[in-house]
């Protein structure tokens, strides 16, 4: 019995062990959508409310599986839509396959409808494989080099089938001239650096004094491998976003976050040694790394084209973080835990006390940094953590406190605002066992969040687990601009652009057979968080949060806080004082003492 090219397309899939994709309807995959009827709805087809959300909760699923995310869209605008999620995951290093429609092959260059030329506009995002499939017997090759490839080298891969082609009869590639058979499967392999590299590594280290360890998303497969070469070079660890469940935040020489969105003492941590090791990160700004003349370096990573970009290392070792520290650490000369160490923890522990001080600082209504901060203490051993980009993303990174088996990620490179809710999504799919928790700006809810609501009740009922909380920080500004305009600009606020309005979320998400509770007072933040944790389906929290809270930068001083505030006074200096003053004393209260 003949099968049609749509069937073998989600036959292939189920052979690569996928088993949802995360999709939207359109008349460009028709021939697909067919097949899914008949194929029972395997893999299953997850439909989110927008394309772009599909490739996010595509990215959100293979970053908290480890398996290769698939994403399905119509020709045109369809596949357009895609593209912000798709380029999220690229920049990320994530394994997405998208699987796109196009006009009929009889229509092509003839500026039919929605006929666009995916082929060049993909080219970029999937540029390590992007093909269209024209005949049947490109199938078995074109579909197996997409999903390998995008395991391979955990990257974004294409595949564009035309509508006509997708009714054809299946009919696989022959045992003949031109024509190219294929198979399934791809092994697992950890790639390791030679011994005279590993021997270079070592003398670099062993010869350092002060040994600083930066550790991305490259190194959480190998946990304990950190942990031994840690405390063999009495070294301190930060951690870049990306790795924030790389290494649990309760070891008390984990300095947490780098960066602008990073912990005072990571800065102090870089800002203080003389030996560097980079295990599975691309952390991009090089000015919160040593002194370039500062410390000698050593970087390890998976990937070659990835070593060397951020800081002149004199060792590169390409291999896989695990296997290369398991060889390493015999090398290693143990170090005497001095003042060195005791620096990095003493800076610790003084961190997260400055964090609690911080959080406790009155605001109008609710503190944000009060609201997170009361998480910190309840959030389940299993809990899958996600943040949206803006200032969420600053209290994410700097308040919660990630151990055990906790899982957490973020548009890391990218960047883009949407990513929060969508991501948690994907993890309820990977992990329908597990607590999923979104910590979003009113920006990004307003943008797509609330509409991703509507997915969460399509299908909450199907995961074991019912608890997906979306936490809204509602201050009615695009705050982390407001911030960055002050900080850089010396613009007070353009309110055209930052202001935004005030949405009832919670009463939205009862609207559509969730919960919620919209949040005004201090004191109801915590028994929030208890009773969103305990609900038997998704709870959307609506905190009516402080706008002028100031995400403050792990470097920064009170006279460059001041200097921003200083902005504030532009064309009425009797409110610009009074906003000044305020905001000082608040600075002057969060700020650990001695780094005024």
């Amino acid at each position: 019995m003949s099968i049609k090219v749509s069937d073998y397309v989600l036959q292939r899939l189920r052979a690569w062990e996928v088993e949802h994709v995360f999709a939207y309807a359109g008349d460009g995959i028709n021939g697909l959508l067919a097949a899914w009827e008949r194929a029972d709805n395997q893999p299953r087809f997850i439909q989110a409310r927008h394309e772009e959300m599909a490739a996010f909760q595509a990215v959100g699923y293979a970053k908290f599986s480890g398996k290769v995310g698939v994403c399905a869209a119509t020709s045109g605008p369809g596949a357009i839509h895609l593209l912000n999620g798709l380029y999220d995951a690229k920049l990320d290093h994530v394994p997405v396959v998208a699987i796109v429609g196009q006009t009929d092959r009889s229509a092509m260059g003839g500026s039919y409808q929605q006929e666009v030329d995916l082929l060049s506009l993909y080219k970029d995002v999937a540029a390590e494989f992007c093909e269209m499939v024209t005949v049947p017997e490109q199938l078995p090759n074109v579909l197996d080099r997409a999903m390998r490839t995008a395991y391979a080298k955990r990257t974004v891969t294409a595949v564009i089938i035309p509508a006509d082609v997708q009714e054809l009869d299946y009919t696989p590639p022959r045992h003949a001239f031109k024509m190219v058979p294929s198979s399934l499967g791809l092994s697992s392999y950890a790639p390791v650096p030679g011994d005279a590299e590993l021997d270079r590594a070592a003398e670099v280290l062993n010869a350092g004094e002060k040994v600083a360890i930066l550790v991305g998303q490259g190194a959480r497969g190998a946990r304990a491998e950190v942990e031994q070469v840690t405390e063999a070079l009495g070294a301190g660890v930060a951690k870049a976003l990306l790795g924030k469940d790389a290494l649990p935040d309760d070891l008390p020489y984990v300095t947490g976050a780098i960066g602008l969105l990073g912990t005072r003492p990571s800065y102090e941590l870089m800002q203080g040694c003389d030996t560097l090791l980079v295990i599975g990160s691309s952390f991009p700004y090089s000015q919160f790394l040593p002194e370039y003349d500062q410390a000698r370096a050593v970087q390890i990573d998976i990937d070659p084209f990835m070593v060397g970009l951020r800081y002149p290392f004199e060792v590169n070792l390409v291999g896989d973080a695990r296997e290369t520290l398991t060889r390493l650490l015999p090398r290693l000369t143990r170090k005497k835990h001095g003042s060195w160490r005791k620096k990095i923890e003493k800076n610790t522990a003084r961190w997260w006390e400055v964090m609690e001080r911080r959080a406790a600082v009155e605001a109008d209504p609710i503190n944000p940094e009060h609201v997170v901060h009361a998480l910190d203490a309840v959030l389940p051993d299993d809990v899958i953590l996600t943040a949206d980009s803006g200032s969420a993303a600053n209290w994410y990174a700097r308040h919660l406190r990630l151990r055990g088996a906790m899982r957490g990620s973020l548009s890391g490179t990218l960047a883009t605002m949407g990513p929060g809710v969508p991501y948690a999504i994907g993890a309820k799919f990977a992990h329908p066992d597990r607590p999923a928790l979104a910590l979003v700006g009113d920006g990004a809810m307003q943008m797509n969040g609330m509409a991703e609501l509507i997915t969460a009740a399509k299908y909450w009922q199907d995961w074991s687990d019912p608890r997906l909380i979306v936490a809204v920080l509602n201050n009615g500004d695009l705050n982390q601009v407001t911030w960055e305009m002050r900080a850089l600009s010396g613009a007070p606020q353009f309110l055209p652009s930052q202001a935004i309005p005030d949405v009832p979320y919670a009463d939205f998400a009862r609207s559509i057979g969730l919960d919620g509770a919209r949040v005004e007072r201090p004191a109801e933040v915590a028994t929030a968080w208890q009773r969103a944790l305990a609900a038997d389906r998704p709870f959307v929290l609506d905190f009516r949060v402080d706008p002028a809270v100031p995400p403050i930068p792990p470097h920064a001083t009170l006279d460059q806080i001041e200097a921003a505030a200083a902005s504030l006074v532009k064309g009425d200096s009797d409110r610009g004082a009074v906003l000044r003053q305020g905001l000082k004393a608040k600075v002057q209260e969060m700020l650990p003492g001695g780094h005024d």
